[in-house]
């Protein structure tokens, strides 16, 4: 936490903002416990206070109940990486706010308490979390304007702003937000490809004639997607049907497990792969007796991959099939980025304009592959 940011964080407890029912998240086991204030209000108030994830509604609020739902659809984010971004976002005196995902209203609330509650906006898609956030605030006494709609068109009639900061995980920046920004205005906003899931904050600097914002990533994070960026997966047999595996050509790999899957979630190999391999996702199955498959969909169109890595085995066998060798441009793509000194999540970069948007490495004249 940066020194400025901590006397709000003393005034404006995140415990005011959260439900009386609510599902910390276990970053350790990936799991989540329902917490009832009125049944364990000491268990409840350790949870407000810690600095674990903490989901809020899921399945997009048809769920019911106090054991978790299938998806989480909002929540109140780890308090460290709240304050880690809004130190990258930098926000000064009388300067106007636009956040897009109001959430629990707590990211708002901070925000209006060192700018005032009449120079922050915030956007929510879903309305009952927007109509609990705004109450929050007004309990709270920081009134800020909750709009409920879609942020990724942004809100014109408050426009411009000096500062946009998504608080959900995007794969595409709209240029509404360029558009809606004032010259040298900064646009924070967590981005990642189809590849998976791994994302990092971009801290985007919109250019003095507004037709572009661009900058460097700065930290691995992980949010939930806006909901209109949501991503399907594609039915394995659709793309893998009864005796494709037959029929697929076949190679080998020297590449080791090990080297493919990094460290785990925030590691940034996946995400430098995933800016070299556009429009592929990939999935790992679990580990069973020494093998494990790593899957690769083509988004495109319906080629596949699958690697197939065994501990007592040096090498792993390969099966590709349609238009893409999906395997393949994996491959090269990773022997690129081991060439490039394996760069870290700050030497990437990202650009946004009115005709779409690109990803570089060190400098926006070298880009890495188009989305």
């Amino acid at each position: 936490m940066s020194p400025d940011w901590a006397k709000a964080y003393e005034d404006v407890p995140r415990s005011h903002f959260l439900p009386e029912l609510m599902w910390p998240h276990d970053m350790a086991t990936g799991r989540n416990v329902a917490v009832d204030k009125e049944q364990d209000p000491q268990a409840w108030q350790r949870y407000a206070d810690s600095d674990d994830p903490i989901v809020t509604q899921w399945d997009d609020g048809a769920h019911d109940g106090h054991e978790p739902g299938k998806s989480f659809s909002s929540s109140s984010s780890m308090p460290s990486l709240v304050f880690s971004m809004l130190a990258d976002l930098d926000v000064k005196p009388g300067q106007r706010v636009l956040e897009i995902g109001a959430g629990t209203g707590w990211n708002a609330a901070l925000l209006a308490y060192r700018l005032g509650a009449a120079n922050v906006v915030t956007m929510e898609v879903d309305g009952t979390v927007a109509s609990e956030a705004r109450q929050a605030l007004d309990r709270f006494g920081l009134p800020v304007e909750v709009v409920h709609g879609d942020g990724f068109l942004g809100h014109a009639e408050r426009a411009p702003y000096d500062r946009i900061i998504a608080t959900c995980g995007l794969r595409k920046v709209p240029f509404a937000w360029v558009e809606q920004s004032g010259p040298g205005g900064v646009i924070l906003v967590p981005w990642g490809t189809y590849y998976g899931p791994g994302e990092a904050t971009a801290r985007l600097v919109v250019a003095e004639d507004r037709r572009s914002a661009s900058g460097p990533f700065s930290r691995p994070v992980a949010f939930m997607r806006m909901r209109s960026q949501r991503f399907v997966w594609p039915r394995h047999d659709a793309y893998v049907p009864a005796g494709a595996m037959d029929a697929a050509d076949t190679s080998f790999t020297t590449m080791t497990e090990a080297e493919f899957c990094g460290t785990g979630s925030f590691d940034v190999t996946g995400f430098a792969l995933g800016l070299r391999v556009p429009a592929v996702a990939h999935t790992a199955d679990r580990k069973r007796d020494g093998r494990r498959a790593v899957w690769f969909y083509g988004l495109s169109d319906k080629s596949w991959a699958v690697v197939v890595f065994r501990d007592d085995r040096e090498e792993a066998k390969v099966y590709q099939s349609g238009p893409r060798r999906l395997w393949d441009e994996v491959e090269a793509a990773y022997g690129w980025w081991v060439a490039q000194e394996r760069p870290g999540f700050n030497r990437f970069g990202l650009t946004v304009d009115a005709e779409g948007e690109w990803a570089w490495l060190d400098s926006p004249g070298n880009p890495v592959s188009a989305q």
